[in-house]
């Protein structure tokens, strides 16, 4: 068998194992937890500014941000947002309770290995490269900006 026939079979047994979705439902249901999650940001935003007048609306959507970081990372550790990733989708990965959730979900599993080359030394393997790259993005921009 050479190496096209292969690929072709391999290829042919990827797409009968791989579960079938429906494009319109997926989306549908992306498109509104999504919505939802962003809509509970601004709630917490406008919950801020009401109960803190004195508080910058810039302060409050900074607060927002940590709280739906929070939540995610509880859901996370307590098996709920894998629930809600399984049924939204991309509708919970584009939010930055995605991102949490990247960060939390391999401490989670890794923590049965101990503190540090469990939880501590797989806290990042899927957020790590992320956080570099955007570190190294703004200092290249940093130094960019400086010069003009």
């Amino acid at each position: 068998m050479n190496e096209l026939e292969r690929n072709e079979r391999y290829n042919a047994y990827v797409e009968a194992k791989m579960p079938k979705t429906k494009p319109w439902p997926s989306l549908f249901h992306a498109f509104w937890v999504g919505g939802l999650i962003c809509c509970l940001g601004e709630l917490i935003k406008d919950l801020c500014l009401y109960f803190f007048p004195y508080m910058t609306t810039q302060d409050a959507a900074t607060w927002s941000l940590v709280a739906l970081i929070i939540l995610a990372a509880l859901f996370t550790g307590l098996g709920i947002f894998d629930r809600i990733g399984a049924y939204a989708g991309a509708g919970t990965i584009i939010p930055i309770t995605g991102f949490s959730n990247s960060i939390a979900s391999p401490a989670v599993e890794f923590k049965r290995e101990g503190l540090v080359f469990g939880l501590m030394s797989k806290m990042f393997i899927i957020a790590g490269p992320v956080i570099v790259s955007g570190v190294v993005a703004s200092i290249v921009v940093g130094i960019i900006y400086l010069f003009i």
